[in-house]
């Protein structure tokens, strides 16, 4: 039997969401950003999140209006600005929201290093820099390596193109980014989809996310969206 539960509302998708919980989103800048989830836990009202992702928002949108709404007091991400970072900006500028810079590809491997079970890696990135400080190295065949340790969600927000009731997800080009390696790295994980096709019409070739990973599923519209530049 299926362990995913397919939601009516992206509301009853994250219900139970609590304060403090550390949250991993999946796109990169607009793209395979899970809009109408974050939206929901707005509405939702948890509040002290560790948000990790790729980017610290764009524009007023996504997770741009989730630190808007006060909801975050710390962002993990490889790229916290952009031309259109704004709402960022104005929070780290006047000290209300923390910030952990970790190079991109380190950052997807703690994350699979969480779903994997794996206690830690080393990493050449970052070594001599600040990115390094109070980590512990070590020198492997005449190298220098930083001690990474992996990254786990309570709960990971992301977006998918196709889903079956089992779960099983199946992404869109440059959309499935993040997906994958959160879908693996938090203890509830829920995807918005903008179609659910009916078991069997998944080649299960193409299914990227098993849904033994995938928790909960809900409908979401499909959005095409112009972010303004910065103010």
């Amino acid at each position: 039997m299926s362990r995913t539960v397919v939601a009516a509302t992206t509301d009853e998708a994250v219900s139970g969401v609590e304060d403090g919980s550390t949250v991993l989103v999946g796109g990169f800048g607009l793209a395979g950003m899970p809009f109408d989830l974050i939206d929901a836990l707005i509405r939702q009202g948890a509040r002290d999140l560790t948000v990790v992702s790729n980017n610290a928002g764009n524009g007023d949108v996504g997770l741009a209006a989730l630190l808007r709404a006060g909801r975050v007091r710390k962002v993990i991400c490889s790229f916290p600005r952009q031309s259109d970072s704004y709402v960022f900006d104005e929070l780290y500028r006047a000290g209300r929201v923390e910030l952990e810079v970790v190079p991109q590809g380190t950052l997807a491997e703690r994350m699979r290093a969480a779903g994997a079970g794996i206690g830690g890696f080393y990493s050449p990135v970052g070594v001599g820099t600040a990115l390094a400080e109070g980590k512990e190295t070590r020198e492997i065949d005449g190298r220098t390596y930083v001690l990474e340790q992996p990254i786990k969600g309570d709960v990971a927000l992301i977006s998918a193109h196709r889903a079956d009731p089992l779960g099983n997800l199946v992404y869109r080009k440059t959309a499935r980014n993040f997906g994958p390696v959160m879908a693996t790295a938090a203890t509830t994980v829920v995807a918005q989809v903008t179609d659910i096709v009916p078991v069997g019409h998944i080649d299960p070739e193409t299914v990227v996310t098993p849904g033994i990973f995938v928790d909960r599923l809900v409908r979401a519209e499909a959005r095409r969206l112009t972010v303004q530049g910065a103010r």
